[in-house]
């Protein structure tokens, strides 16, 4: 048998442990979360069996910025600055090295 990773980028692993932890957190319930993810999921059309890589995971992203913007603990904004933040950090990070987010990148 062989080990594969659970998740196939960081990113992916990262995401879910966030939205695990705020669930934890009772920022949203679960029942909540799974109702969110599937009308994302469908709004992409991705209603057959997904493997799990990037599609599957920047619609769990859409959903749970959905969720934080619906309760107004984050504000369009903000989610903005971070979207870009962290697309510029990962621009400029080299293949297989880890991104780190630059936190000037935040204040613009």
């Amino acid at each position: 048998m062989i080990n594969e990773p659970a998740f196939e980028m960081p990113w992916h692993a990262q995401l879910f442990a966030l939205t695990v932890h705020l669930n934890e957190l009772g920022r949203f319930e679960w029942l909540e979360w799974v109702e969110s993810f599937s009308i994302t999921l469908k709004s992409h059309g991705l209603d057959r069996e997904l493997n799990g890589g990037d599609d599957y995971f920047l619609a769990w992203l859409e959903t749970l910025e959905n969720l934080l913007a619906k309760d107004s603990s984050v504000g369009a904004l903000e989610l903005f600055k971070m979207r870009k933040a962290w697309e510029a950090a990962h621009f400029i990070t080299p293949h297989g090295a880890p991104v780190i987010l630059d936190p000037p990148e935040l204040k613009t």
